[in-house]
């Protein structure tokens, strides 16, 4: 029987899962809350380069997430967030734009699902969560993130490694 998942493959969605996850939980208290550095966040650039980490971010993201103070909203919530930032970061054609879509996406959604957990609920609450979970996503994921993986890009045995899914980008890293 033949699967459109064959063992190497999903060996590779499961070991970045794993990677997410834990990178997450081993560094939970600033991974989570109004102001969070969630150093994981980094690896949503691999989607840039293959689909198929667009699946491991989203099992990262929930398992993660069962760890939140806020766990029961950020579950459906969180993953969801992730689910529509990695799916913009595989359709973008640059690293540096993709970058920006977990930054706005988590900024306006999670910064509105700590607000509605905080029993002072007001409107200039709701901007300065905005603000701070976008800024740590901003800073790990673009200041960071791309750097690392524009000198990533240029190794030809990590973009194979990666399995880079994009035939422009194979041409443009050889």
């Amino acid at each position: 029987m033949k699967t459109n998942f064959p063992a190497e493959r999903l060996a590779k969605i499961a070991v970045i899962a794993a990677l997410y996850f834990a990178l997450t939980v081993a560094i939970a208290p600033l991974a989570y809350g109004p102001v969070q550095f969630r150093f994981s966040e980094i690896l949503v650039l691999l989607c840039f380069f293959n689909k198929d980490y667009c699946y491991s971010m989203v099992i990262g993201c929930a398992l993660s997430n069962l760890f939140s103070p806020m766990a029961v909203l950020d579950v459906p919530i969180g993953t969801f967030a992730t689910l529509i930032a990695v799916i913009l970061i595989y359709k973008s054609k640059n690293l540096i734009i993709s970058s920006l879509f977990p930054v706005i996406l988590n900024g306006l959604i999670i910064g509105a699902e700590i607000t509605i957990l905080t029993p002072e609920k007001n409107i200039p609450l709701l901007f300065a969560n905005m603000g701070t979970v976008a800024l740590g996503e901003f800073v790990v994921v673009t200041l960071i993130g791309v750097p690392i993986f524009y000198l990533l890009k240029k190794n030809e045995i990590v973009m194979k490694l990666i399995g880079v899914s994009k035939p422009e980008l194979i041409k443009a890293s050889e």
